[in-house]
């Protein structure tokens, strides 16, 4: 199926393999919260003792973890999403790169001035990425350090 798309100014045929119903059925199963990420940070900062609240409206971001006693805050980053530099996933994609690049950038300005606000109201924040969560020891210890120790 194709559609048209601004690419340098210009409007050009995008080819598209699926309809626009399916394409939007595929989009909208990206999930925003409970991600398996998510949900792996969350069973362990569980299992490590520590009791939280989630995406608590009224924080700036809605962080993935809230920590309300602590005045702390954890995100689960998905490499790709918010543009994790350094790391494999963390690029921009060759196909439609202006488009990407620009989507991609919102994320990491809107991150950027998340944490700035968070950290203005007196919240400490960490940022965990996707990529770090396969080493659960490094994880639990990293997540530990955060939560144990004072804010204040």
């Amino acid at each position: 199926m194709a559609t048209h798309a601004v690419y340098g100014g210009a409007w050009i045929a995008v080819v598209d393999s699926l309809t626009p119903e399916r394409r939007s059925e595929v989009m909208s199963r990206i999930r925003s919260t409970d991600t398996k990420p998510e949900m792996r940070v969350r069973r362990l900062a569980y299992a490590l003792g520590f009791r939280y609240r989630l995406h608590r409206k009224d924080l700036p971001g809605k962080p993935d973890l809230v920590f309300i006693g602590r005045r702390k805050v954890i995100f689960v980053h998905g490499c790709f999403w918010h543009l994790h530099a350094g790391c494999p996933a963390g690029r921009i994609p060759k196909s439609r790169t202006e488009f990407w690049e620009e989507k991609l950038k919102r994320n990491q300005q809107r991150d950027e001035t998340t944490m700035r606000e968070l950290v203005a109201k007196g919240w400490r924040v960490l940022v965990l990425w996707e990529c770090q969560l396969k080493d659960e020891k490094a994880l639990a210890g990293e997540i530990f350090r955060f939560l144990d120790t004072p804010s204040r």
